[in-house]
Formats: C-alpha cells, structure tokens, sequence
C-alpha cells in the first residue's frame, strides 16, 4: 500500500462485511407502498425526504424489481398480508418478516433497516428503537451519497428521540443521537457534541461517549484531545482494539514511529482478521525502516 492508514483499513474491513452481508447497500435506484400504506399512514421523517429528495418507496419498489422471481413472489405475498385493518400484533408480525427477508434472503441494507425501523416504531419500546436507530446510524459513514445519507440520519435520529421519549436516562441513545447530529449533518456539530458532553459529565466512564468524542475532536483537528478520550477509554477498557488502532495511527501521523508501532503491535495480538493483521503487521515492518 502507498501511504496506510490503519483506520481506513479496518473501515474497509467493515464495509466489504457490510457487502458480503447485503450486497449493495443501496440499491441502483423504490416498491410501491406495502399494500394497504400510503406516505399519509407514517407521521415521522419517513418516505420522502423533502431536502434530498430521497423516497424509500422508490428504493423499496427497485430493489423488488432486482430479486429473482421466486423471491419477489414470496415478498409479494408478505406484503399482501398487511391490511388495513390488521391488529397490532399481526402488523408487528408481518414488518419483522419483512426485515428478516431484506437481510437474509435479498441481502438488501435499506429494506431491512427500514423495515426493522417501522416494526420498531409500532412496538414503541426502548430496546426495538434504539437497536433499529443505530442501525441506521452505524452505516452512516459508509454511505457516500448524500440525500440517501440525509434520510438515514434522519431515520437515526427520529428512533433515537422515541427511545428518549420512552426513556429520558438512556444514555446510550442520548450520545448516538448526538453522533448522528455529527455524522449526519443534522444541525450543527456543537449540538451533537453537546449531547455527548453531557453524558460524559455524567459518567466519565461512558465509553461509548469517550470513543464518540475522541473521534469528534479527530473531525475538528483537535489531535491532543483526542488522545486523551482514547487513553481515557484505555483505562476503561486495556483492549479496545478501535481506541488502540487510532491511538497508532495519531502517533504514526505525528512521526511518533516508535509510539505506532506500540500501538500497532498491540492491535495485532487483538485483531481476528487475517487479513487485517497481514496489514497491521505489513506497516509495523514499513515503520521500522
């Protein structure tokens, strides 16, 4: 490799995982509402997003159009199941086929986040909000176009608000509410990180809170800043192998050589990937010369 970051080798990592798993995470181009929905059934930033122009009903109606004819007959028919009139408990049913079907048998990221997202929002409970809002929030950086980008983090922070609504002391929620301001481009930075700030002056062993600032203080520059979060995590937690990853790669940036390979070398006794450790150790042996 010419110039390695080890960080954009590890986020490389998780997006060839992310394709293996789904495939494209989003699509060449959406299905008709599920039978007996229209954009008037949804109250949140649903369907469209009017900033970008993104509509989940043409991504769903593409990537129905993409799958075998087998496939689509049998999503077919889990559509047709939903009614209007369908109780609760059948609807909720029904929307976690959807999701499975998505993620499983069509490999598709936006159906299934949407789905497990709308199922999510009928159960209305703190643990289906929050797990269905980082879902959308932790592919955030993966995704390059914008007004598909936009309406994810839109997703993210609408679950991520319903989980507060549900429970105000959800600290995890509080600070991926926060990250999804900073990586989403919702409002401004300084809102986000000051939902995370106030989880961090409530409990300094926050990690997650931690990790999500010293990667903010990364976005700003702030390198000092960001070295302390991540050796503050270290106490926390000796082998958090992403905290130990950065702290290489900000020595490595620095021309700190000797400090890197520390760090590197401490990732690779950690890393389960093959394929990412060959890597690690490929730049210890570039920074050794």
């Amino acid at each position: 490799m010419k110039k390695p970051q080890v960080i954009t080798i590890v986020v490389a990592a998780v997006a060839i995982v992310l394709l293996l798993a789904f495939g494209r995470t989003v699509p060449k181009a959406g299905p008709k509402p599920v039978a007996g929905e229209t954009t008037q059934d949804h109250d949140h930033a649903g369907h469209e997003d009017a900033a970008g122009g993104f509509s989940i009903d043409t991504v769903l109606a593409m990537s129905k159009k993409e799958l075998p004819a087998g496939q689509a007959l049998r999503l077919d028919l889990l559509e047709k199941s939903i009614t209007r009139g369908d109780v609760k408990k059948q609807r909720l049913d029904v929307y976690h086929q959807l999701a499975h079907f998505w993620k499983d048998t069509a490999k598709a990221f936006i159906p299934y986040a949407w789905f497990t997202a709308e199922s999510a929002r009928l159960e209305n409970s703190e643990k289906s909000l929050n797990f269905a809002a980082q879902i959308f929030l932790n592919q955030l950086s993966q995704v390059e176009n914008e007004p598909t980008r936009h309406w994810m983090a839109e997703q993210a922070k609408d679950l991520f608000e319903k989980t507060l609504s549900v429970n105000p002391a959800n600290d995890s929620a509080q600070v991926g509410l926060g990250a999804t301001y900073l990586y989403g481009g919702i409002g401004t930075p300084m809102e986000g990180i000051g939902k995370i700030r106030a989880v961090v002056e409530k409990d300094s062993t926050n990690v997650y809170a931690q990790m999500t600032l010293a990667t903010a203080s990364l976005m700003s520059g702030q390198q000092q800043k960001a070295q302390e979060r991540l050796e503050t995590v270290l106490k926390l937690q000796p082998q958090n192998i992403q905290a130990i990853l950065m702290l290489g790669d900000l020595y490595e940036k620095d021309g700190n050589k000797d400090q890197a390979i520390q760090w590197y070398s401490k990732a690779v006794k950690l890393v389960q990937r093959a394929d990412i450790r060959t890597e690690l150790e490929k730049r210890i042996e570039a920074l050794k010369k």
